[in-house]
């Protein structure tokens, strides 16, 4: 009796195809014994390879149904990267941004033409009123005695000149003068606190660039730790130690990377657009930039910056200085009730008469007496009053909000330094150590990989938000901390 009689239903042994393709097949039975064991050992062998063929089918038609689906190339070495700035390419650091932007955004020059109208209205606060003038000629006829005196000239050149000088109420005039050095100094704080806000602006733009460059660099390496394990594993997989899904899962994982590596360029893109216009078109279209982000919060009490605030803040500036030339301008309403007076003099030549007068010319304020001006002035200097304690209570509120959102968000940073940024790259070292070695699977080290790529993400998103809420409090306090 042979082996083949002796194992009865006991299955053949498996081994691995010559060709090294992963193909499962059976032993090498000799010509005799091949034609009593074909017809079991086919019945045996067709549903596993059956069942092994829709396993495979089922995968690859998932790792199309991705691919097809994202927006990133078939391919996965077919990578979407933001294009590096070239060897010409200029490299703006955050002074020389803010410089281009205080120098050419349009939000500055408006500010400043808002002064160029105040002290235009200033100057003809001081000016004096204009005098007059009015002349009059005419030909002359003598009707009563040139009729009977022959030597009377019947027709002669009859002419009058009239000087007169406006005279404003002095302390109208003074009211006017207070307010349109008001409005001056209003203007000039609106350009410092335009200032203010356009350099908030333009930091918070710059660091979300900055941010969206970590993203970048962190998704290349994400994609080139992926490849790394990818190639392992399709190693594995064609010396038969993995099943052919797992080759699968990576490649989707490949795929998942390079999408994205795709979403972080186009962030880049966009947040160089973003900070471009902040400077009216200065940095052009492609350029880099250097710098840090924030990890120490702020190095002063939250007392000393909101009294800061109250007391030199450019919005305060210019709001109390808004409510004294409304203060002013009601005055000087009210004071407009006393009408101008014309001081004269004429000169007159007529027939048989020369004559110098003078006089005085005044209206009388009998049925105008500028209610309704005085009532609209006090309503514009009711509404300052009420946006000067607005803007003082918001003040108060975003100082504090920022201080707090800062000095949080340093502590988080401090968390991470100490601790859970060396775990996350231990445990990545470790799970991908062992994977070479064999001891974890492929899903223990996409994990690894997984959590340490987005502590790094979290780590650098809590940089910017300390930033951010740095640079929000430079514009809550009204200056640099």
């Amino acid at each position: 009796m042979n082996y083949a009689d002796q194992r009865g239903p006991m299955h053949e042994p498996q081994q691995q195809s010559e060709a090294e393709d992963g193909r499962v097949c059976g032993p090498q039975l000799g010509s005799a014994s091949a034609p009593q064991r074909s017809a079991p050992w086919g019945e045996r062998l067709a549903p596993a390879l059956r069942l092994d063929a829709r396993i495979t089918t089922f995968a690859l038609l998932a790792c199309l149904f991705v691919v097809f689906s994202s927006p990133i190339s078939s391919l996965a070495g077919d990578r979407a990267t933001a294009p590096p700035p070239g060897p010409s390419d200029p490299i703006y650091s955050l002074e020389a941004v803010l410089n281009f932007a205080l120098t050419r955004n349009p939000t500055v020059a408006s500010a400043e033409g808002t002064i160029d109208q105040n002290r235009g209205q200033q100057v003809a606060a001081y000016t004096y009123l204009n005098p007059s003038v009015s002349a009059n000629s005419g030909v002359g006829r003598m009707r009563d005695l040139g009729l009977f005196d022959p030597a009377v000239r019947e027709r002669v050149t009859e002419f009058n000149l009239s000087v007169g000088q406006p005279i404003e109420w002095p302390s109208k005039r003074a009211a006017r003068q207070r307010a349109s050095e008001a409005g001056v100094a209003a203007a000039s704080a609106g350009l410092a606190e335009t200032q203010l806000n356009l350099v908030a602006d333009v930091k918070v733009a710059f660091y979300d660039l900055l941010l969206a460059q970590r993203a970048l660099i962190l998704a290349q390496q994400n994609l080139a730790t992926v490849e790394d394990v990818d190639k392992a594993v399709r190693t594995r997989v064609r010396l038969g130690e993995s099943p052919q899904f797992e080759a699968i899962r990576s490649g989707v994982e490949v795929l998942k990377a390079n999408q994205s590596l795709t979403r972080a360029a186009n962030r880049v893109r966009v947040n160089r657009v973003m900070l471009d216009t902040l400077t009216a078109g200065s940095l052009g279209p492609t350029y880099a930039i250097d710098g840090q982000l924030h990890r120490v919060g702020p190095g002063f009490g939250i007392d000393i910056l909101t009294e800061r605030a109250l007391t030199q803040h450019p919005t305060i500036v210019r709001l109390r200085k808004s409510v004294e030339q409304a203060d002013h301008s009601l005055e000087f309403e009210r004071q407009a009730r006393v009408p101008n007076i014309t001081i004269g003099g004429s000169y007159w030549r007529e027939i048989g008469r020369e004559a110098f007068t003078g006089g005085l010319t005044f209206p009388t304020p009998v049925w105008d007496r500028r209610q309704g001006e005085i009532i609209s002035a006090f309503g514009s200097k009711r509404k300052g009053e009420a946006e000067f304690l607005r803007a003082r209570n918001e003040l108060i509120r975003n100082v504090s909000q920022h201080f707090q959102d800062a000095k949080t968000t340093a502590d988080m940073i401090e968390v991470y330094e100490k601790g859970l940024l060396k775990q996350a790259d231990e445990a990545l070292r470790i799970a991908k150590f062992s994977f070479q070695q064999g001891a974890s699977s492929l899903i223990e080290v996409l994990d690894a990989q997984r959590v340490q790529r987005q502590i790094l993400l979290d780590y650098a998103q809590a940089q910017f938000d300390l930033s951010m809420s740095l640079a929000l409090l430079e514009r809550a306090v009204g200056g640099a901390l």
